[in-house]
């Protein structure tokens, strides 16, 4: 009895311990703009988070979107994602142009004659790649 429940708090904390890892992560996705330069990769250690549009001459390379698997992930952990998608693009900073909470897919509930559509909610980070001229 004793190995039966040793067994199953195993079990318990290694399913805490993968889906608390589970919440952490961040899905990223890049676009190259149509006809745009193509540059080398850059160092992502060195690619800048801005939050406005820099006055220095820059060429915009694409765009980055974000979105944590869940709205309390650390910002760090996005910044990171974004740098690391900018520095595909070869990009020395990463503009973020929208930081918000909307509805990003839906879910059916219910049973046959009690069906409900429900709405999926994340936060989704759009940021522009640019590279310095």
């Amino acid at each position: 009895m004793k190995t039966k429940i040793h067994y199953l708090t195993l079990v318990a904390a290694l399913t805490a311990l993968f889906a608390g890892a589970g919440c952490n992560t961040v899905s990223t996705k890049s676009t190259q703009y149509l006809g745009g330069p193509k540059f080398p990769p850059s160092d992502p250690a060195k690619v800048e988070i801005l939050r406005v549009m820099p006055t220095r001459p820059h060429i915009q390379l694409g765009e980055i979107r974000a979105q944590p698997s869940s709205t309390s992930t650390d910002v760090t952990k996005i910044e990171a994602a974004l740098r690391e998608q900018a520095a595909k693009l070869g990009a020395d900073a990463a503009v973020v142009v929208l930081d918000r909470v909307q509805v990003t897919g839906a879910v059916v509930v219910g049973g046959f004659l009690n069906r409900s559509v429900e709405s999926i909610e994340g936060r989704v980070i759009v940021a522009v790649a640019i590279k310095y001229q």
